[in-house]
């Protein structure tokens, strides 16, 4: 294949970039309120990183719970977060949550039903009650495909294959992107009068991670960075507690919560159901870093498994149950390992699993700091805080994808004239030229150093003396970005692809570590053996700028303030025991 692709352009008012639930319902809205919208997407249509959220998406409906409420919702999210997360943020989620679920109903999301026909509802961990919606353990592939086919009876255009290089930005205004295909090369300039990012996490930055290969490398928000925005919270990260360890191909490939909240009991090598020590109210339904921290001190202390995990059992379920309630995770096993789980035990262990830090962006709209440049979903941060309740992932990516593209059609239509720059479409070709050679150093080489960097240096849990041994590390492989070898071959492009996530891996690694180091405390999933207590002094978020010479420079920012009656549930909540520090 020669080095000579084509060049095209296209003009539309909103650019959604990201094809998974956030952009599809981003462009849904956008295109409803009357704007000329076009999706652009890194994997094919249907197969973006929302098929893997599996056990289900919550709204207080009060269906099997009805004492349930959204004020209860916004406590539990709260609490759970540690006290990071913005209370406005969480208050527009927890109050829409009902209305965008039963709105995916009606639009046909095959959900399970109750016997008189209402949406059944099950219980997550840390949940004070039954309100996670689910089709089986498929939940999220149902969410995305419902909301692709209003996407297609709206007419939206999806272009595939689409790997964006840079947004273009004149005047601190986004004005669109410039994407090529991963195949054949070809480049596109998107112009657009609003751009609305929702590209997914940064958890394949960890050697086991349940995103799969060639997704969910940060790239966008590094994308949000070189455009412009800040950071927040990168150092929060979750560890799903229930990973697959082997085979290699399958390692980190997650184990839905479904399974635990179906009744699944955790046992480590000695039989013994572990959790009785960690938190024996809640057991399998405790929090996810709770738990996670428990698999990983169990295996640290010697009872582990012979793959280094412990085992998640669901045998005493029955057959029949398993295949109904989750028939994903039976076929997964037997597909991967000839395990039949309802005979034997499953081996897990902690994977990364989800970025609840991310871009910062503004509750209602979710603008960034960059005039026309919306994002939603887990490319954001303001939700989660410092631990993410199970089926808040779901509904956030409805409930802000929604209003990112009517804020970003609002932006679009209220505008007579929009900013143009031929030197920055040029600049972002030069760019993609200039990485196109030969070297000595490959991609895929420097991936796995920095996700096993991330793993042994910034994991489950971290010293100060990890994290600047892995900035050290990170450095290194800085100082040897310019030697990767791009060459486009007869099978596509991409060696360039590739080329660009390990920048935006660097980047993300380097911003969650130096928020890794700033936050001297251990606090949901954060969890530092060298400050093993919680930090009252701490309830801060930490913001990431890039300043002139691309260094990160990290400052802390007060949790905004709970607003009226909701500050009631949240002390509430309070009397509740937040688990703090180590476990012993």
């Amino acid at each position: 294949m020669t080095h000579n692709p084509k060049f095209d352009r296209r003009v539309c008012s909103v650019l959604v970039i990201g094809t998974g639930g956030a952009g599809v319902r981003a462009a849904v809205a956008a295109r409803e309120a009357g704007a000329d919208v076009v999706m652009i997407g890194r994997r094919p249509r249907l197969d973006a990183h929302t098929v893997l959220a599996a056990g289900g998406i919550n709204a207080a409906l009060g269906t099997i719970d009805p004492q349930d409420t959204w004020q209860q919702h916004f406590a539990d999210t709260l609490r759970e977060g540690y006290y990071l997360s913005d209370p406005r943020v969480v208050e527009i989620m927890t109050r829409e949550a009902a209305a965008a679920v039963l709105e995916l109903a009606e639009w046909g999301c095959p959900f399970a039903r109750t016997d008189d026909g209402r949406l059944d509802q099950r219980f997550f961990g840390a949940h004070t009650y039954r309100r996670t919606c689910y089709a089986g353990d498929y939940t999220g592939r149902a969410v995305l495909y419902t909301v692709a086919e209003r996407a297609r009876q709206l007419e939206i255009p999806v272009i595939e294959n689409q790997y964006v290089s840079r947004l273009l930005v004149v005047d601190g205004q986004c004005f669109g992107a410039l994407a090529f295909d991963i195949h054949s090369g070809d480049r596109c300039v998107f112009e657009a009068d609003a751009v609305v990012l929702c590209t997914g996490g940064h958890t394949r930055n960890w050697r086991r991670s349940s995103s799969r290969r060639d997704e969910n490398y940060g790239e966008g928000m590094w994308l949000a960075v070189e455009a412009g925005c800040r950071l927040m919270d990168m150092e929060l990260v979750q560890f799903h507690p229930t990973g697959m360890l082997w085979p290699e191909e399958a390692a980190g490939t997650l184990v839905t919560e479904a399974v635990r909240g179906e009744g699944g009991h955790l046992v480590n090598a000695e039989g013994e159901r572990f959790m009785r020590r960690y938190d024996a109210e809640r057991m399998e339904l405790s929090t996810r870093d709770r738990i996670a921290l428990a698999n990983y001190t169990e295996v640290k202390e010697g009872r582990g498994g012979p793959h280094g995990g412990v085992f998640l059992d669901v045998t005493h379920l029955g057959k029949e149950k398993i295949l109904t309630k989750l028939p994903r995770m039976y076929r997964q096993f037997v597909e991967y390992q000839l395990l039949d789980i309802s005979k034997q035990a499953m081996e897990v262990a902690p994977t990364a699993h989800y970025s609840m830090g991310g871009i910062a962006v503004d509750p209602a709209a979710h603008a960034t700091d960059v005039r026309g440049l919306y994002a939603a979903g887990e490319c954001t941060a303001g939700l989660h805080g410092a631990n993410r309740l199970g089926g808040n992932s779901l509904v956030e990516t409805l409930v802000f994808g929604k209003r990112a593209g009517s804020a970003a059609a609002d932006f679009s239509l209220e505008r007579e004239m929009q900013p143009r720059s031929r030197a920055a479409i040029a600049r972002a070709h030069s760019e993609l030229d200039a990485l196109v050679h030969t070297g000595s150093e490959l991609s895929r080489q420097l991936q796995r150093e920095i996700r096993d960097t991330m793993w042994e240096r910034c994991g489950v849990v971290r010293s100060a003396a990890d994290l600047t041994d892995g900035l050290n590390r990170l450095a290194d492989i800085r100082s040897r970005l310019g030697d990767i070898d791009v060459r486009p071959n007869d099978e596509g492009w991409g060696d360039l692809a590739h080329a660009l996530d390990v920048r935006a891996m660097l980047g993300t690694a380097e911003a969650t570590m130096h928020g890794a180091l700033a936050r001297t405390e251990t606090r949901g999933a954060h969890n530092r053996s060298d400050f093993p207590s919680l930090d009252d002094s701490l309830v801060i978020n930490f913001v990431c700028s890039r300043d002139a010479n691309g260094q990160f420079t990290i400052t802390g920012e007060p949790v905004p303030p709970i607003s009226g009656e909701l500050g009631s549930w949240v002390d509430a909540a309070k009397h509740e025991v937040v688990p703090g520090g180590l476990l012993e």
